[in-house]
């Protein structure tokens, strides 16, 4: 499969780096005090300061090289500045009810006459309408019920004996989240209530699956993300939760957040926002935070961390846009907002806005190029390459 970013994203030295600092010539990477270990250096912290962050070494450069770097960076800080109309600092500031606006802006792409892939969920020619997605997903389990005896009587508990979606679902994150104080029959009428009072809840859930099905390549089939991918599981629930939430069964909410927590190690607040097609692949340690917002069409890893800045009663967690990648282990602290399209490296700490169609990579994350066109989410590339050019 290609990468998004394959043009500037090979493994080969020449073509790693980022274009706007390809006109510097090659060197190699030696610093006084370091040690390499498989071709990277290891930095010592003599003389780094407070800031143990070195993204470029410029030690190693010569003065007009320094000063050819400054004025590409200004330039391309001139050209990725994202207009949101609210500052960082500002943000903390707004009431929880404003946060829909900080999304429109963080999907409000200002690039002019460029194609904009990230325009929320839509259906797609290939997306099944429910009662197909349905009877797909009772198909599949009736063949693996016939090749897997032994899963033959969970199949047909969770799947095969409900007559729809709805009620095939609340049976199985009833069964997640029951323990010995909170029974399985309480919760899957629940739910049940909640899908009835919200169709939108298992629309949000059939876009869930069909984002899964298309974007993780471990997954060979709609059932399989169903029934044991915790990830899926976990969306769901929040789901539930935060339709309590908004009722005002606030304390329910926050009991199904502690067991889904407990369950599948995700512990996602039940006031959070999630948008429509989302993937958290493998799930375990992500942490979203009670003011984030989440577009449509978002992809996470592992480890993920939304998370608050302050203590004030406003908006304080992050806003990600629509069809933005976060790789493994990527941290977004406070009000600050990832544009729509945007991919961050794995292993990032986000602490100031990231423009739209920007890769952002590092500790603290900065933004090294742009790709209005492609959509990075469909391929899911966590952009190793331009990681191996930050040195920590």
């Amino acid at each position: 499969m290609r990468s998004v970013f394959s043009d500037t994203c090979s493994a080969a030295p020449s073509t790693s780096r980022p274009h706007a600092v390809s006109v510097i010539p090659s060197r190699p990477r030696r610093y006084a005090g370091g040690r390499t270990l498989g071709g990277h250096t290891l930095l010592s912290s003599r003389n780094v300061g407070s800031v143990a962050v070195n993204t470029m070494a410029r030690d190693r450069l010569s003065a007009q090289e320094r000063e050819e770097l400054e004025a590409v960076r200004a330039r391309l800080n001139q050209q990725l500045q994202l207009v949101t109309g609210v500052s960082p600092s500002a943000s903390s500031d707004l009431s929880v009810d404003e946060r829909p606006t900080l999304l429109a802006k963080a999907n409000n792409c200002p690039c002019e006459d460029e194609v904009h892939p990230s325009n929320g969920w839509r259906p797609m020619p290939h997306h099944l309408s429910k009662p197909e997605l349905w009877e797909r997903i009772r198909q599949e389990a009736q063949m693996d019920a016939s090749s897997e005896p032994a899963l033959a009587s969970n199949l047909f508990s969770t799947i095969l004996a409900h007559p729809s979606l709805e009620k095939s679902m609340a049976f199985l994150l009833a069964n997640k989240l029951a323990n010995p104080t909170m029974l399985g029959m309480q919760l899957m009428r629940l739910i049940s209530e909640a899908y009835e009072d919200d169709a939108g809840l298992i629309e949000a859930c059939m876009a869930d699956l069909q984002a899964v099905y298309d974007r993780d390549p471990a997954c060979d089939s709609f059932s399989q993300a169903m029934l044991y991918f915790k990830g899926f599981q976990a969306i769901q629930c929040q789901r539930v939760a935060h339709w309590l939430w908004q009722k005002g069964r606030k304390a329910l909410a926050l009991a199904i957040q502690s067991r889904m927590s407990e369950a599948f190690h995700v512990d996602i607040h039940p006031a959070a926002q999630l948008g429509r097609g989302l993937l958290i692949d493998h799930a375990t340690g992500v942490v979203i935070g009670e003011t984030a917002v989440v577009g449509d069409n978002v992809s996470m890893l592992h480890h993920v961390t939304l998370g608050g800045s302050g203590t004030g009663r406003g908006v304080r967690h992050p806003t990600v846009g629509n069809g933005v990648l976060l790789g493994a282990g990527v941290t977004v602290l406070g009000p600050i907002t990832v544009g729509a399209g945007s991919k961050v490296g794995a292993g990032s700490v986000v602490v100031s806005d990231i423009p739209c169609h920007s890769v952002a990579v590092g500790v603290p994350a900065r933004i090294i190029k742009r790709d209005i066109v492609k959509e990075p989410v469909k391929e899911m590339d966590q952009c190793t390459d331009y990681i191996l050019d930050y040195t920590i």
